[in-house]
């Protein structure tokens, strides 16, 4: 799998966990799309609010279940379950963070990474949708594209049988042998009797 196909397995994980904290509730999701600097730590932070701790519990879990059940995707560590204050996700090229409201205000990791591009769930659907489609796009030209060369390449060699057919009349030569054999043999008779005639005019005495 490319780099390019990595990320973009990545965006469709963390736009699935989006729509968890939708489904659970969350409220004010954020998607942060890191800065290529931060490449190193994550490619983007999910981070959402909760009302209470069993809350926080239930979006986090939502969003396990939901990339485990669709995607075969587990998180590389759970941090905070117990506490329900801040329960981090970590899936290596992205990480969730569902804090309760005041949690979120204190620690306010959207502040800290200035850097980032802060994205809607639904600005990130919309981005997704049209990189999807964009890629679609490239997939049908390129095999568009592949099919008209085979085709170009094909046409010479139609070509060059439909050209090789009318070779047929190159019996002609054979045919004007033929013909001038048929008119040696003609002079050749003619000939013979010429002679046969002088022969028997000496031999009558005419």
């Amino acid at each position: 799998m490319t780099t390019t196909d990595t990320h973009q397995q990545t965006r469709i994980l963390v736009q699935a966990a989006a729509q968890a904290c939708e489904d659970k509730k969350g409220e004010d999701t954020r998607i942060l799309e890191l800065d290529p600097i931060d490449a190193g730590l994550s490619d983007f932070f999910l981070v959402t609010s909760a009302t209470n701790d069993r809350q926080a519990v239930a979006i986090a879990d939502e969003i396990e279940h939901k990339l485990k059940k669709e995607f075969g995707v587990m998180p590389n560590s759970v941090e905070g379950r117990r506490q329900g204050g801040w329960v981090l996700l970590d899936y290596v090229d992205f990480v969730v963070h569902v804090f309760l409201a005041e949690r979120r205000a204190f620690y306010d990791i959207e502040r800290l990474r200035k850097s980032a591009r802060p994205i809607t769930p639904a600005e990130f659907d919309a981005e997704l949708k049209a990189d999807l489609t964009a890629k679609t796009q490239a997939v049908r030209e390129k095999a568009a594209a592949k099919k008209k060369s085979a085709a170009v390449k094909t046409a010479p060699a139609a070509k060059t049988r439909e050209t090789a057919a009318p070779k047929a009349p190159a019996k002609a030569p054979a045919a004007k042998k033929a013909v001038k054999r048929t008119v040696v043999k003609k002079t050749a008779v003619k000939k013979t009797e010429l002679k046969k005639a002088s022969k028997k005019a000496v031999a009558t005495g005419v």
